[in-house]
């Protein structure tokens, strides 16, 4: 706790100084004379800092709103810097579109799948790709009146269970230290490429973040909460991107997992662990709603301000739509692969389709409610 609220202290200023600059409109406009004097400004308020902190007679409540101007400071100076140089990328455009390449590749490949009902064909692109522009107008309002949009959009969820397959595939390698090694920067490679290659969106990265701070903590063989995870992904996304503040995925991503750290240990201790065959899978019952509850609680208010609207059974929706998906997933991973090699069961298809068919019978059920 002490570690996270630490670093709480460093990130919640940075990250309100680079919202003050993102959330105030384009900067392009500043004069260099402008941005100049800003860049000195937060020198000389990082150096007095310096200067100063050696003082011991000054109160700590001075020291921290010092902390508090100079992190603000430097969150405004790494917007403005990304407003700014935004025209200017070399050849990281032609990199990026060669990755992207491989995802509109795999994109053509779920198309050429013999399913019978093409919407199977779109949903699939949608939960694997994240391409979601051949999903039908009417299959996209079952998802967002049941409150199942995050299930089309590639996020954490879509990533974790990806990641916990590749986890498991790659274990075989053993578990000494260089193959743990070799295992982690093989886990931190191929989902890197895979964030890129669907478009790396802002809670796709976010969950991305989390695997490398993840695979960094294991091997210092230190715990870090989840919520001490969360601001530092946060304060790594927002040097790098600041601009994604303002997307709607950005804060939903970050505002689920806020809830989860936050509010979820709350509601799950509300049902005590027991070791009963029958109240034992209630209780697992219980955590999942808990989840559900706790990341409502943080999106809802967002959700309802981006989109106008506030979905009702989103607890009946998500103990229905998660399960079914991280069945989907998987299942949808092997046929695809096999379908590469050119072996793909009329079996395996079958049971995708069936799957994809359930959750979009399901939500559409539930939209209607």
């Amino acid at each position: 706790m002490k570690v996270e609220r630490e670093i709480s202290r460093v990130v919640l200023p940075f990250a309100a100084g680079v919202a003050m600059t993102v959330w105030s409109g384009h900067v392009s406009h500043i004069r260099p004379c402008f941005y100049s004097g800003l860049t000195m400004a937060v020198i000389l308020i990082s150096a007095s800092f310096l200067l100063f902190s050696r003082n011991r007679q000054i109160p700590p409540s001075v020291l921290r709103s010092a902390i508090c101007i100079c992190l603000a400071s430097c969150g405004i100076l790494c917007g403005l810097t990304s407003e700014l140089l935004s025209s200017s990328r070399p050849y990281a455009d032609s990199i990026m579109e060669s990755i992207r390449a491989m995802g509109r590749e795999t994109g053509r490949l779920i198309d050429g799948i013999d399913f019978k009902n093409q919407d199977t064909n779109a949903i699939l692109k949608a939960l694997i790709i994240g391409d979601r522009s051949d999903i039908p107008a009417h299959i996209t309002e079952s998802f967002r009146s049941s409150g199942a949009s995050h299930i089309l959009a590639l996020s954490g969820l879509h990533l974790g269970i990806i990641h916990y397959i590749f986890s498991k595939i790659l274990s075989l390698s053993g578990n000494s230290p260089k193959a743990q090694m070799l295992r982690s920067g093989c886990i931190i490679l191929l989902r890197g490429l895979y964030t890129l290659a669907t478009g790396a969106g802002a809670s796709i990265v976010r969950a991305y973040l989390f695997i490398i701070i993840g695979e960094r903590s294991r091997f210092s063989n230190s715990f870090k909460s989840t919520g001490t995870v969360l601001m530092s992904a946060l304060l790594i996304h927002l040097t790098i991107s600041p601009a994604s503040m303002k997307e709607a995925g950005f804060l939903l991503s970050y505002a689920a997992i806020a809830g989860i750290a936050y509010i979820f240990p709350w509601l799950k201790s509300i049902w005590p662990e027991s070791e009963d065959r029958i109240k034992g899978p209630v209780r697992r019952i219980w955590e999942s709603a808990a989840l559900s509850i706790s990341c409502q609680f943080t999106t809802g208010p967002l959700a309802y301000l981006y989109f106008g609207t506030f979905p009702r059974h989103f607890l009946l929706t998500n103990l229905i739509a998660i399960p079914l998906t991280g069945l989907i997933i998987p299942a949808s991973l092997l046929t695809i692969c096999m379908e590469a090699v050119g072996t793909s069961p009329e079996i395996m298809k079958k049971a995708v389709e069936a799957l994809i068919s359930a959750l979009s019978t399901a939500l559409d059920i539930i939209s209607r409610m």
